[in-house]
């Protein structure tokens, strides 16, 4: 099985601020300050400053987040940390559209500003410039073109190139704010006029500037795309915060004084909304003519392009990253996850968000709709991540890094601030209500009927990997270990521990004394006195391994049907028992009975007293390639890869009556499962026989650990197949059997041989 390559942190703080200050400066002030204008009058400018004043709130936790998980994935990331994992594929499935449909905002505003200036073009060539090129065909037409443009380009680099754009138009838009404020100060207007050009200020009062906040919150998104990216800068902890503070800083020191001078200079006229009703795609452009001449329009307009084309690619490249983090989780299919050779960029990733970027362009209607979807989708984005950060401070304290100030303030007002203008805008512009609403339900059926058996795998793998997702997440698992026999003490402690680690878990540690009728008062004091001293045995044990388990003695008649209750009681996640033989009178009987009425994840052990999970350096997993155990057995397999390397096989055995096409599909089939319950620490194994026993025992011999499955059906029993008691029995290696709390809802098929299918009558 062949690993993935993991791209180089090549983006230092300059490159990294350069996304930000590329996705966020021009594109969205040039594509919708008509637009703000035209709604709420010269308090766009307003609007654009309490907008900043909240996107500052919302670096804030970006930056703590970005410090505490250094990684690419963004908003994503944060969530798959801290939530569940049907909760981050939801947040996944917004921020990915969140970036697409800003790129599809850019792309037709690029094609908005190309449009005048190929009719110019065409005029100085021939004299009339036929109405088609400014048509909706043709815009629609522009857009794509540039679209393939840059989803070739980020195909060939792993940066994606973009900074000379990014240069070129920082510098049209400070010559532009000079310019301007040069015509103010030379021909400075008449005492009162200037006044009078802001007059009135709120031209459709409160709900004219919330909705002009709602239309613009795009302009000043970007500086989240640094943190999509955060697994390829260099010292991310320290850079990212940065570069965010920068990038947002940047656009701001922009906007502002450029929208004054639009009321200011810009319309002589004193009527900036009414300018902004005629013009509301190219205000800027008519606006800086007024006080530059024909040169100041067609600097815009290459300003224009030139913004655009940044965003759009920066978008583009975020929206590239987060689909391809969602592969590695599998929240999207794997394929997304790859990297090409040589060039180190997600190729499948980046085409596949050019393609959805691509069906909008030709399904939204105008620039206007576009940003209002792009607003709504991102102001949810920014709430989410406000929402990430007050659960991630909560449950794990202060960050090492960058610590966000005020807490809970920031992210509480913030995040309350975002869903007031998000809602606002639903209601206010339907179309971006409804296409996020079709957007999540198209991503909920996706998940449910494609996504989620692999998603939920590999989250339990990384919570192996990584207990402290499980801390992060305001889970405390338990892990239930009743003790009978004082041999096996030891074993069940260490293998517990590997369980549950210590500060993320707990390990109850249970002795049931057993009663009976005749029973009298000394042996019932004998009997937890013997209770005593194997709980005395397994707790020192315990303090030698550095754990620190719970201890409980119950007296009961039915010591099986105890457990049961005493794990109910707990909640406990998993049961861990110890087994020493596998007669059938136990695994039909009192152990089939027990696992049918508990609601926990179940390990059984067959090892001698003094095995340790650390001897288990090589594990062979019979597997036909199904998933009905797989969260329990990549949780358990999490848990040993994380302590040290190991050498772990799946196996299949397929019958020789089959066709190669079969054998491709089951080797396919087991790889994927290898690949989803561990990683680059597992390999397939594919074996052509008969004789299922015969092959596990023979290849066992090279094996330190077994791990084989069962299912249980209904709530009242365990089905222990004829063909798994086989093999245990069979086999001397040390034994895991394991049993997922979901696979009672799972028809059993234990067959650990693929056979043929019968032919149709």
């Amino acid at each position: 099985m062949t690993t993935t390559p993991h791209p180089q942190r090549h983006l230092g703080l300059l490159g990294a601020t350069g996304i930000g200050v590329g996705a966020i400066v021009g594109g969205g002030i040039l594509a919708l300050a008509g637009v703000a204008f035209q709604t709420t009058g010269p308090s766009a400018i307003l609007a654009f400053a309490l907008n900043g004043g909240i996107a500052f709130l919302t670096v804030f936790s970006y930056a703590e987040l970005a410090s505490r998980f250094p990684q690419s994935g963004g908003t994503y990331t944060y969530a798959r940390k801290i939530l569940t994992v049907e909760a981050a594929f939801a947040v996944g499935w917004v921020v990915w559209f969140a970036s697409v449909v800003a790129a599809v905002l850019y792309a037709l505003g690029f094609a908005v500003f190309l449009a005048p200036f190929l009719q110019q073009m065409v005029i100085l060539v021939a004299g009339e410039a036929p109405a088609f090129l400014g048509g909706r065909g043709a815009l629609v037409t522009y857009a794509l073109a540039a679209l393939g443009f840059y989803v070739w380009r980020l195909t060939r680099s792993a940066s994606g190139g973009g900074q000379w754009e990014t240069i070129g138009k920082v510098v049209v838009f400070a010559v532009i704010v000079v310019a301007g404020f040069f015509a103010l100060f030379a021909d400075p207007p008449a005492p009162g006029e200037l006044a009078a050009r802001f007059r009135p200020f709120f031209s459709e009062g409160f709900a004219g500037l919330a909705q002009a906040m709602g239309y613009t919150f795009i302009a000043l998104q970007g500086f989240d795309l640094i943190a999509a990216v955060g697994g390829e800068v260099r010292d991310a902890e320290r850079n990212v915060p940065r570069a965010m503070f920068l990038s947002l800083g940047t656009a701001l020191v922009i906007y502002l004084p450029l929208l004054f001078l639009i009321v200011a200079v810009g319309a002589p006229d004193g009527s900036v909304a009414g300018m902004a009703a005629e013009n509301p795609e190219i205000l800027i452009a008519v606006a800086a003519r007024n006080f530059m001449g024909s040169a100041g329009y067609w600097l815009v307009v290459a300003a224009g392009l030139l913004s655009m084309l940044s965003a759009m690619q920066a978008n583009l490249l975020a929206a590239s990253r987060f689909a391809r983090t969602m592969g590695s989780d599998r929240t999207l299919p794997q394929r997304y996850s790859r990297l090409a050779p040589g060039t180190g960029t997600p190729t499948a990733a980046i085409r596949l968000s050019g393609a959805v970027v691509a069906f909008l362009i030709i399904a939204v209607p105008n620039v206007a709709v576009a940003g209002a979807v792009a607003s709504l989708i991102f102001l949810a984005c920014f709430a989410l991540t406000h929402g990430i950060g007050y659960l991630a401070r909560r449950r794990t304290g202060r960050p090492a890094g960058f610590r966000a100030p005020l807490f809970p303030s920031i992210p509480v007002v913030g995040g309350t601030a975002c869903v007031a203008i998000a809602l606002y805008q639903a209601v206010a512009v339907p179309q971006a209500g409804v296409l996020a609403a079709l957007w999540l339900s198209v991503g909920a059926i996706f998940y449910a009927l494609h996504l989620a058996p692999r998603a939920r795998v590999v989250d339990a793998s990384s919570e192996g990997l990584d207990p402290q997702m499980m801390r992060l997440r305001g889970r405390r698992p338990v892990v239930l270990t009743p003790i009978a026999n004082p041999a096996s003490a030891e074993m069940l402690v260490t293998m517990a521990k590997a369980l549950a680690p210590p500060d993320v878990s707990r390990v109850q540690l249970l002795s049931v004394v057993g009663l009976a009728d005749e029973d009298s008062r000394d042996g019932l004091s004998r009997g937890v006195r013997d209770a005593q001293a194997v709980l005395g045995g397994a707790l020192s044990t315990a303090l030698n391994v550095n754990l620190r388990p719970e201890a409980l003695i119950t007296l009961h008649k039915d010591p099986w049907r105890e457990i049961a209750r005493v794990a109910e009681a707990s909640r406990c996640e998993s049961i861990l028992l110890g087994v020493g033989h596998l007669d059938d009178s136990l695994m039909t009987g009192p152990l089939a009975r027990l696992i049918g009425r508990v609601d926990s994840d179940v390990v059984i052990m067959r090892a001698p007293p003094d095995w340790k999970p650390e001897q288990a350096r090589r594990i062979l997993v019979p597997s036909r390639g199904g998933r009905d155990q797989s969260p329990v057995r990549a949780r358990l397999l999490g848990s040993l890869v994380r302590t040290a390397h190991r050498d772990i096989a799946y196996m299949g055995v397929v019958s020789a009556g089959m066709g190669g096409g079969v054998h491709k599909r089951a080797m396919r089939d087991l790889e994927r499962l290898a690949w989803d319950e561990v990683g680059e620490d597992a390999h397939a194994e594919l074996v052509v026989s008969e004789d299922v026993v015969a092959q596990v025992s023979k290849r066992v011999d090279d094996a330190d650990l077994l791990v084989l499955g069962f299912h249980r059906r209904g709530r009242r029993r365990a089905v222990f197949s004829s063909l798994m008691l086989r093999i245990a029995r069979a086999t001397t290696c040390p034994l895991v059997m394991i049993s997922h709390r979901r696979g009672a809802s799972v028809l059993p098929d234990t067959s650990l041989l693929t056979r043929a299918p019968m032919p149709k009558k």
